[in-house]
């Protein structure tokens, strides 16, 4: 028997997050206080701590920053797709942000590949996923 996937948990401060991944956008928050870009969502500026936010949307470009291949399953529901891999994205808006890489040759994935956003569908969530862009490093 096959388990069920994680699935994101929206609060107050990702809801906008998750329902622009719905749409097929991945948003980040820009702070209009210092102009500084961040990713997870929150209600404040990491840096400054203002609460004066926008949403802006990201290019969906970015390059690997460190990655591992998960070989060994943490749990039941991801033995099915072992190896796959878990990435640190350097975002072309300059956040750094969590995620896999997917699709063809993802496991020959390199520390500075390029990469770019596709979405997972996952039981009416979309979850941003990036694959390696075809003749670059």
């Amino acid at each position: 028997m096959e388990k069920q996937l994680p699935l994101p948990v929206a609060n107050a401060d990702s809801a906008n997050y998750w329902q622009s991944a719905k749409e097929g956008k991945l948003v980040l928050r820009r702070c209009k206080s210092c102009d500084e870009v961040h990713f997870m969502p929150r209600y404040l500026c990491p840096v400054c701590w203002s609460t004066d936010l926008e949403w802006i949307e990201a290019a969906g470009k970015g390059t690997v920053h460190s990655f591992t291949i998960i070989r060994r399953a943490s749990s039941p529901a991801f033995a099915g797709l072992t190896p796959y891999v878990v990435a640190l994205i350097d975002l072309a808006e300059g956040p750094r942000m969590m995620s896999n890489i997917v699709g063809e040759g993802a496991l020959a994935v390199t520390i500075g590949a390029n990469v770019s956003l596709e979405f997972e569908d996952r039981e009416g969530f979309k979850l941003p996923q990036f694959s390696l862009e075809k003749g670059r490093p």
